[in-house]
């Protein structure tokens, strides 16, 4: 929760010695060897949360303003069953904080908002249950919550402020970890599982611990779910980099007790639908609770498209209760596979880099047995083919496709699979013309017939077929293969436009299908010669954990132009970049440049707080890094040779720990060409 410092959400008061933010697990990103240990507890035996919990959390969308109250959560109540979420699986409408008044009753209970919840937490609840709903509530395992307002915590009043949650029919907690006066994690998380307990209502346990204490190994005794993280925000960097420390936790999931990811940030509208996507994806992969954190109110259709897609849903709640494992993540380009209860294995192929990739594994690989061939289902075009085992697509940047992939015998009545893919780079300069050249390639074990194949662009662009674009038949592990010739208009500014790839193709049963692929292709410009300040030049692209990626300031981590001097170790420099972990920072260099120069560090506003690391990549390959850099740490020279490279990247990670207070300075960053 953002309850402090709302533009870092990981800060908090944690105890009476410590109020400066701490750490979110210490699992290595990307870490794929999973922990070898199995949970230390068993699962509650109380039969609730057996798949993970769905529902709404108005945090992320609201915080604590006024909005607020009383009538947000009837109406989100309303839109549950309007929108259909309900029936598809949503149940819990929860609260947050901000909903009590700073300070308890003379009896020492707590006291709803009189202006937020004019009627009370049992009103609410009880509108909440006309609906064939649940309600949640909020407090903290800690003398106050974790909002700056002062709102009473649980600590020392477990048992009171249990039964009045079920006395108001509350049915979900989550407890948070703010203000616990330094007090065992373990100690303070079994009192109020005893306290819920003894009130004799069934109410599903959030243990919002962050992390810290590895709740995985202690807490499937204890709560139904644990946070295995510090707060997500709404950026790409913020999701990629609570994934990757949630991956690695798979032995410890399973009916009645989840790693928690944190909430979803689909439709809050810091990222864009295709990382919405691979949001919602990836935590039904992990078999993650799904928590809305979106205001329904105004959402657009496309956000209730990602949030109400039954087809991921169900793998999300598949009764096995499997989180998916990886199976591969080379260059970013991430497999992970979830066995399922009826034998089959949801398959993400999830690209986080930048551009377009190929992904690609096998059935074998996922786990599925050998057979002839096997049904493959796109649970976003919700359409089903067959294949022969091959398991791969043309992934768009940041993008995921999502399958079901199961050996049943009907396999032969859909059509053959086909991947879409493109060779060739997609940087262009204005007026000059670009080859790509695209493959149609059958994975079925039928072969595609009547096959076509067109390429579209932006309004005023020349996209040639220079080749065939039509084969009678493509058999299986064959492709059509054509050559284009695209040429943006002289005077097309830099920037990233859009390309299309679409085949159309027939079974051997005359079954009509096809295929998709959105590309992007960048207008650059060449590098100016002679030694340049990155902060001043144009990029291709620029991702980051917190607020964009700033020119020769700090990051301030919300709107452009919040940030500060850079400043490492007590020295202020001028020029560069200020970024937030994960960040990647991208340039043309179109294989005239020959170095890059940078001071690196975390930057001194943080105080204490960041671990970082900085790496830099020519085409593909890490021509420097650093090791893990702390505040404590004067900066550090770094040096790459990039001669012959056409794009040089520039990223920085997490340290291993979670994006926490990562501000990280590219100081002096110059490139020469």
């Amino acid at each position: 929760m953002r309850h402090l410092h709302t533009r870092t959400p990981r800060r908090r008061v944690v105890g009476a010695l410590t109020a400066a933010l701490l750490c979110a697990a210490g699992i290595a990103a990307p870490a794929v060897a999973a922990p070898a240990a199995e949970p230390a507890a068993p699962a509650l035996a109380d039969g609730l949360a057996l798949t993970p919990p769905m529902g709404f959390n108005n945090w992320n969308s609201t915080h604590c303003r006024a909005e607020f109250n009383e009538s947000m959560v009837k109406g989100i109540a309303d839109l549950f069953v309007e929108k259909g979420l309900k029936d598809a699986g949503y149940q819990y409408v929860n609260l947050d904080d901000c909903w009590a008044l700073p300070n308890r009753n003379a009896d020492g209970k707590l006291v709803p908002d009189p202006v937020r919840f004019p009627d009370g937490i049992k009103a609410v609840a009880d509108y909440v249950h006309s609906k064939g709903l649940k309600l949640g509530i909020y407090t903290s395992a800690g003398t106050k919550t974790c909002n700056s307002a002062g709102f009473p915590g649980a600590l020392g009043h477990e048992y009171s402020d249990a039964q009045q949650f079920a006395d108001w029919g509350v049915d979900y907690l989550k407890y948070d970890n703010c203000n616990n006066q330094g007090v065992d994690a373990k100690q303070r998380y079994t009192t109020m599982r005893d306290a819920l307990k003894a009130t004799g209502r069934p109410i599903v346990y959030s243990i919002c611990e962050w992390g810290e204490n590895k709740p995985w190994e202690w807490a499937s005794g204890v709560g139904h779910s644990w946070r295995t993280t510090g707060d997500i925000s709404d950026s790409w960097g913020s999701m990629l980099g609570i994934l990757k420390q949630n991956l690695p936790l798979a032995p410890y999931a399973g009916p009645g007790h989840w790693n928690d990811p944190d909430m979803l940030e689909v439709g809050n509208g810091g990222m864009t639908d295709t990382e919405y996507r691979s949001h919602f994806s990836m935590w039904s992969v992990m078999a993650a609770p799904l928590l809305i954190g979106s205001d329904l109110r105004t959402a657009s259709q496309a956000t209730f498209d990602i949030l109400d897609n039954k087809e991921v849903i169900a793998v999300d709640q598949d009764p096995l209760g499997k989180q998916g494992t990886v199976v591969s993540s080379e260059g970013g380009r991430w497999v992970v596979a979830k066995e399922m209860k009826d034998g089959s294995r949801a398959v993400a192929l999830f690209n986080e880099s930048g551009a377009a990739r190929r992904i690609a594994t096998t059935a074998k690989a996922v786990g599925l047995p050998q057979a002839p061939a096997y049904t493959l289902r796109d649970l976003w075009r919700h359409k089903s083919y067959n294949t022969a085992g091959t398991i791969s697509a043309t992934v768009p940047a940041h993008g995921t496709v999502l399958v079901r992939v199961s050996a049943d015998r009907g396999w032969a009545t859909h059509p053959p699979a086909v991947e879409l893919g493109v060779d060739g780079s997609p940087l262009t300069v204005a007026g000059t013309a670009t080859t790509l050249t695209s493959a149609v390639t059958d994975l079925g074990r039928t072969p595609a017939e009547h096959v076509s194949v067109r390429m579209t662009g932006p309004a005023g662009w020349t996209v040639e077929a220079t080749s065939p674009t039509t084969s009678a038949t493509v058999p299986t592990g064959r492709s059509l293969r054509t050559t284009w010739s695209v040429t943006a208009p002289a005077g097309t500014p830099t920037g990233s436009y859009d390309l299309t790839l679409k085949a159309n193709y027939r079974s051997p049963a005359g079954t009509r299908a096809d295929g998709t692929v959105p590309l992007t292709a960048s207008v650059v410009v060449p590098p100016p010669s002679g030694t340049s300040g990155l902060g001043d030049l144009p990029w291709l692209s620029a991702t980051n954990g917190y607020g964009p990626v700033e020119r020769n300031t700090s990051n301030g981590e919300s709107a452009a132009g919040d940030g500060h001097p850079l400043t490492i170790g007590g020295v202020v420099y001028g020029k560069g970049l200020g970024v937030h972990a994960e960040s990647a920072v991208e340039y043309y260099t179109g294989k005239e440049c020959e170095k890059v120069t940078a001071n690196v560090g975390v930057d001194d506003e943080k105080g204490a707080n960041g671990t970082v690391a900085f790496e830099i990549w020519a085409d593909g390959t890490k021509v420097a890094s650093t090791g893990v850099l702390t505040n404590a740490m004067p900066a550090q020279p770094l040096t790459a040779d990039v001669t012959g490279a056409q794009v040089v990247r520039l990223v920085v990670t997490d340290g291993g720990d979670g994006i926490d207070s990562d501000h990280a300075d590219w100081a002096d960053a110059q490139l020469t060409c």
